[in-house]
């Protein structure tokens, strides 16, 4: 009798296992009633709306609630059996979770740095996921985030709500028949306040701060590096630091970013990135953030480009209301030859180029987005989806090109900004535009300057840099991951 090692048994277990994986679609358990049986992972705000997003809907049955800070899962089980008179199992680490072969999807808030990792590890469980913005934190783990949908059969939306806005499918049908002429360029806005100062202020030491004591920290940086705490709070402030986060372009951002490619028909990635701006008027506040809070992003799409502008700080100094481009805060302006459509969440008017009102579209701003998810579980068909998870993922990618020419950018004069930036009129104007936001905010230029990132060349095939600045860029296409919480390369 051959001699039977420990290396062939566990070949023969891993085999086993990856079959079981793949045939976990085919045997799914339902609960009463054919109900679908849900898990939120990642409690906290926008993870707690998920609860009744879900539970609420027909046919659905949130069961399982998990997060890595014990007060948030344990408050929200609470409040989910008050308010529905069930209770709901709990849990701190999602990979206990996922061996509940009773559970059919997830939906997920945590921070950024675990999106993908815990929709590899759902689909792989096959389960279907509900992933919210922005998908990834790097360009190359979202593309992962795709193949293991597609290698395990699942069904993944990205929660970009807006795809499902009966408004914007149906001007930008309009629009792509030529009623207003070719698209010239489109512009998406997130000009959008933070906190009481509106400004994304990050209070903070040189740290370490203490932890609260519910939280498992291992369990909660999970992919990301394990550092000592620096800002005083630990939710929601870490959209504004790299390791975490990906600042307001990742964050409110990628709802507009998609907003604009889908006005574009949907292109891969944009073939040239270069973008301008800075983290201003909040260095005497002792803010320990990262990310810049008024930022400018030029896609150079044929024929025609989109432009992305953040802005964090106010209209200007004391005030609290925010700038706005043809009546648009937070939303897209499609410019083409004849007019332009200016719209925000519910949708907006289509003007010809003397500012008259042509056609208005309007609508529920994707309200019926979780519902989209849900048909399309049951369906079992991709096509169903309003925002598969590859739309995600390209759109999610040009957040992180934008907030990848900037890290590698320099401090400079606005003189030699602009002389950089040359003929580009639409990158010229918005220049123009945001120095008269930062004169009225206050902010010395001199003192603080403007950061103008390179302008980087992407394969889009690849989705690598090429070219000069690439071997740089090509480093924030990927983290290093820390053990066990490692985003596959083969998923």
């Amino acid at each position: 009798m051959s001699k039977f090692t420990r290396r062939d048994f566990m070949k023969t277990t891993m085999a086993a296992g990856a079959a079981m994986v793949m045939a976990a679609p085919k045997s799914r358990v339902r609960g009463a009633n054919n109900d679908l049986r849900f898990a939120v992972v990642g409690t906290g705000g926008q993870g707690g709306g998920h609860i009744g997003y879900f539970n609420e809907k027909q046919g659905v049955r949130v069961v399982a609630l998990c997060d890595a800070d014990k007060s948030h899962v344990e408050g929200k089980a609470a409040n989910f059996e008050k308010k529905y008179g069930s209770k709901v199992d709990t849990y701190t680490d999602v990979r206990k979770l996922l061996e509940d072969k009773s559970i059919d999807a997830i939906t997920s808030a945590t921070p950024n740095h675990w999106h993908s990792l815990v929709t590899i590890w759902a689909c792989q469980a096959g389960k279907d996921v509900y992933i919210e913005k922005p998908v990834s934190h790097n360009v190359w783990e979202g593309r992962k985030m795709v193949e293991a949908a597609r290698k395990y059969d699942r069904i993944v939306q990205t929660g970009t709500q807006k795809r499902s806005s009966e408004a914007h499918k149906a001007a930008y049908e309009w629009i792509h028949a030529g009623n207003i002429g070719a698209i010239k360029w489109v512009r998406s806005f997130c000009y959008k306040p933070r906190g009481p100062e509106t400004n994304g202020i990050v209070y903070g030491t040189n740290g370490p701060n203490k932890l609260p004591d519910s939280v498992d920290y291992n369990l909660w940086c999970g992919p990301a590096e394990m550092e000592p705490l620096r800002r005083k709070e630990l939710h929601y402030k870490w959209h504004w630091v790299w390791n975490t986060g990906c600042g307001d372009l990742g964050n409110q951002g990628i709802h507009e970013m998609d907003l604009g490619r889908w006005a574009l028909g949907d292109p891969k990635l944009a073939p040239r990135v270069i973008s301008f701006g800075g983290r201003l008027g909040v260095s005497h506040t002792g803010d320990t953030g990262e990310t810049a809070n008024t930022h400018v992003i030029y896609f150079d799409y044929k024929p025609a480009p989109l432009i992305f502008e953040v802005r964090g700080l106010p209209k200007k100094k004391g005030d609290r209301s925010m700038d706005n481009f043809r009546g648009v805060r937070i939303g897209v302006v499609v410019h083409c030859e004849n007019g332009y459509f200016a719209a925000g969440d519910g949708g907006g008017w289509v003007y010809d180029n003397d500012g008259k009102k042509i056609k208005q579209f309007s609508g529920g701003g994707g309200g019926g987005h979780h519902q989209n998810f849900i048909d399309a579980v049951r369906s079992h068909k991709v096509s169903d989806l309003n925002a598969d998870i590859e739309k995600g993922h390209l759109s999610s990618a040009l957040c992180h090109m934008g907030n990848t020419s900037y890290r590698l950018g320099k401090k400079m004069p606005v003189d030699e900004i602009r002389k950089t930036l040359g003929d580009n009129a639409e990158m010229i104007d918005s220049l123009d535009r945001t120095l008269e936001h930062l004169a009225a905010n206050e902010v010395d230029l001199k003192a603080e300057p403007l950061t103008l990132g390179p302008m980087l060349t992407m394969d889009p095939e690849k989705e690598q840099y090429v070219g000069e600045y690439s071997e740089w860029a090509n480093m924030y296409l990927k983290r290093n991951y820390r053990e066990p919480f490692v985003v596959p390369d083969k998923v």
